[in-house]
């Protein structure tokens, strides 16, 4: 048996963090979808409690900066699946993929580190169901000029 929706709130506490509502989409898309089984949600980008997360690394924005950014996205993602399995976040069977997206400059070349902070989120609230496969990529900009936008595929029991 995974891991139930309890202990990942427990967890979640024990890190002083919390789930934000799942947001709204912001154009016309699905915040996520279901189908055989597979969870998909679509892009979070980086929003915590005061508001968007803006910027490019490279460009004013640090690395570690960056990773926190990402850790509010993957909080985002598991309020979208926790919206998605009617509040049960004990359904998720394994988180198969993220790709995550950073706004940088073209010489920015430690985007694995960035989306570190989301990962390392997963693999600690969801332990070795939270191991995935992963791609992060390097782009121009974001949507409102936020520094991350990650997409995540979970498979559900």
């Amino acid at each position: 048996m995974g891991i139930t929706s309890e202990e990942i709130e427990t967890r979640l506490a024990q890190m002083g963090l919390s789930l934000p509502d799942a947001p709204k989409p912001a154009a016309n898309y699905e915040s996520y979808v279901v189908h055989d089984g597979l969870l998909y949600v679509s892009g979070q980008i980086s929003a915590g409690p005061d508001g968007l997360i803006k910027g490019r690394l490279g460009d004013g924005m640090s690395t570690e900066a960056g990773a926190e950014a990402a850790r509010a996205c993957a909080l985002s993602l598991l309020a979208q699946a926790r919206a998605a399995c009617d509040g049960d976040l004990g359904r998720i069977a394994r988180l198969v993929k993220l790709t995550g997206f950073v706004a940088c400059t073209p010489d920015f070349t430690d985007q694995p580190k960035v989306i570190n902070g989301a990962s390392d989120l997963m693999a600690e609230l969801l332990g070795e169901s939270g191991r995935h496969a992963r791609a992060a990529v390097g782009v121009a900009a974001l949507p409102l000029g936020v520094a991350v936008e990650i997409e995540a595929v979970f498979a559900l029991a």
